[in-house]
């Protein structure tokens, strides 16, 4: 009989241990698991501050970049309009590439008194621009009505009582009341009217008409350009 009991003692001993064990594992199962979840959310909160950090970033350096190139075309846009400006205030040569010849109030036969301009000695078919922006006030053979010594000439009347006049041309491709712009082409270079050769005749005047002619190199010196 004692020994009966000693053994039912002995397994329920066993028993009580072993659902002891039981929980205790059950027990660091759970804690172990709370764990991880808790690191597990950790590392989740940390990539999606992270994440927005550098989205931010980003964000930033592109808006940085938009107005650094919002600033960059401004200052462009503003550069050409101060050169457009620039351009059409400033005078200019009548031709590119030339060589001085006969100049202003030179003595020869080959004028009524003296030589009422200066003449670039250029190849027929030179490119002949706008000293300076105007209105063409006169046009065509004859010294467009100054005389058949200009041969073919054009007359552009500019601002504060100023007038350019271009002669001897081998063609004119303006018309009288067309408005030009500083450089913009306007005839060819020719040997027409009385000339001795190929070359521009440009004189400076202080009317449309023959006869008030100043020294057209002192006043394009007197504009900043050098001839």
């Amino acid at each position: 009989m004692s020994s009966r009991v000693t053994s039912r003692s002995s397994r329920t001993s066993l028993l009580r241990t072993r659902a002891a064990v039981l929980a205790v594992g059950l027990g660091a199962s759970v804690v172990l698991g709370a764990g991880v979840a808790a690191a597990v959310d950790a590392t989740s909160a940390s990539g999606t501050a992270s994440a927005v950090k550098a989205q931010a970033a980003a964000q930033a350096k592109a808006a940085a970049n938009a107005k650094k190139a919002a600033h960059t075309a401004a200052a462009k846009k503003a550069a050409a309009k101060a050169a457009a400006a620039k351009k059409a205030a400033s005078w200019m040569h009548p031709v590119k590439t030339y060589k001085l010849s006969a100049s202003f109030n030179q003595a020869g036969g080959m004028w009524q008194s003296t030589h009422s301009g200066q003449d670039f000695a250029v190849a027929s078919g030179t490119n002949v621009v706008a000293a300076h922006g105007g209105t063409v006030v006169k046009a065509g053979g004859n010294g467009a009505g100054d005389g058949p010594a200009y041969g073919n000439a054009v007359v552009i009347k500019h601002g504060n009582g100023t007038y350019s006049q271009y002669a001897h041309l081998s063609r004119i491709d303006v018309k009288v009341g067309q408005v030009v712009a500083t450089g913009q082409h306007i005839a060819r270079s020719g040997n027409t009217g009385n000339s001795s050769g190929p070359h521009l005749h440009f004189e400076i005047r202080t009317t449309a008409n023959y006869g008030s002619a100043v020294d057209p190199v002192a006043f394009l010196r007197s504009k900043g350009v050098t001839v």
